[in-house]
């Protein structure tokens, strides 16, 4: 089904979610969907999307605050609609070797939210990032961009064809 809306909200502290987030929007807009990247802090209401996709930065385990933060904020509204879940931080080839699945913390975001699915993929760390910790890891050699845009596209595409099989939930919410 066409015209179905998809908002794909991130947390991120140096930008590399945002990054992916954008992508996925951008492989969802190709596939036919209206998709949007929007910062999860900005995000007050998604009664006007059909289905959601939510990603965070990982930090020690757990997505960015804001992630989380939409998570909890939009809860009631989110178990309306169909949402996937991302996760961005190994700063290595890991996520491209293997599934890597979510950490504790996010899988209890994401039972919360009766996702449907997640996939964690590369992260990114710029030469001078925000934060001491990112600045440490700088420092010691590992800046670098692990994000792998094929694997990201192909998650989205699988996304936008579950979601063409399927109908759309403004259109079960108003039917209520």
């Amino acid at each position: 089904m066409t015209g179905q809306r998809v908002l794909v909200a991130y947390g991120t502290q140096n930008g590399g979610t945002a990054g992916i987030a954008e992508e996925i929007a951008a492989t969802l807009e190709k596939d036919g969907l209206a998709a949007e990247a929007r910062p999860a802090a900005d995000v007050t209401d998604v009664t006007a999307y059909d289905a959601v996709v939510l990603g965070g930065g990982l930090y020690a385990g757990r997505w960015h605050r804001d992630a989380r933060r939409f998570a909890r904020r939009l809860k009631a509204q989110l178990l309306k609609r169909p949402v996937w879940c991302f996760s961005s931080g190994p700063l290595d080839a890991t996520a491209t070797q293997k599934e890597i699945p979510p950490t504790r913390a996010v899988q209890r975001d994401m039972s919360r939210l009766q996702a449907r699915g997640h996939t964690t993929f590369g992260g990114r760390l710029e030469p001078e990032p925000q934060g001491w910790l990112a600045r440490s890891m700088a420092k010691r050699g590992m800046a670098h961009d692990w994000r792998d845009f094929e694997q990201i596209r192909g998650w989205a595409h699988d996304i936008a064809a579950e979601l063409h099989q399927q109908p759309q939930a403004r259109e079960a919410d108003e039917r209520k």
